[in-house]
């Protein structure tokens, strides 16, 4: 198969997911139930603006309320073993015990893509473990070991590069910790990339709550990774320092 590219789509979110967050804030704060403030029309406006006030007060567990579920393809096994490290989620991938993967699609770094040279052994390299998966699969078959007992041991052979499909559940607040960390212009490049398109979806669907998403130096006004900064905001350290210096 020939290189696969990135494909995200949101497939559902929590109903009324402003509603939601209005009365589980509101819960926090007032001595009345949420069940009753449910049926209340508070108006789009006044929960919005309600939101953003929570949002700016740093007040995020009752963001825990509200999910979204994710499609996810086009990416790589390197993607997603970095992505299943965020463990508030939920997660459904495809597997290679019971898919065929003989045909298997491939993603190709942009710095070996825009290299003719990289890309024709890149490309020469994928052809050949192709080859061998399923070679494999005719000796297997030819011992009669068929279906899920030979891919789960041929599946060794295929490498990080390969197209994996993934569903993707996170709530809000871990979807921000997420955007957080791989939007950030020290990320793996492909997972920012996930991460920048996950974002948008988010924003388009929910604004009060992801319109500052993304990286924490953006929201921050500095960058808190020290000596692995990249450099686009100032350090922690050099902003105190600037505000010290002023007073």
């Amino acid at each position: 198969m020939p290189p696969v590219g990135l494909q995200v789509k949101l497939l559902e979110m929590s109903e009324r997911p402003l509603s939601l967050l209005y009365v589980a804030y509101r819960q926090c704060y007032s001595p009345r139930w949420a069940g009753d403030m449910w049926e209340e029309d508070a108006g789009e406006g006044r929960k919005d603006a309600f939101l953003r006030e929570m949002m700016r007060s740093g007040h995020d567990s009752p963001l825990e309320h509200v999910k979204f579920t994710f499609a996810i393809a086009g990416v790589s096994r390197a993607l997603t073993h970095q992505l299943v490290r965020y463990r508030v989620a939920s997660y459904s991938q495809q597997s290679q015990r019971y898919v065929d993967m003989r045909h298997f699609g491939y993603v190709i770094p942009p710095s070996i893509a825009g290299d003719e040279t990289l890309r024709a052994e890149f490309e020469r390299c994928m052809a050949e473990i192709q080859q061998s998966y399923q070679d494999l699969l005719a000796r297997f078959g030819e011992k009669g070991i068929v279906g899920e007992r030979a891919h789960e041991d041929a599946r060794f052979v295929l490498p990080q590069a390969a197209e994996t499909k993934i569903v993707v559940t996170m709530n809000c607040r871990e979807l921000l910790h997420f955007f957080s960390q791989r939007c950030c212009q020290r990320a793996q490049w492909e997972i920012r990339a996930l991460a920048n398109r996950m974002l948008e979806l988010c924003q388009e669907k929910l604004p009060p709550v992801f319109e500052n998403g993304g990286a924490r130096c953006e929201r921050l006004g500095y960058c808190p990774e020290g000596k692995f900064s990249c450099g686009r905001f100032p350090l922690k350290e050099e902003v105190i320092r600037g505000k010290n210096f002023k007073k």
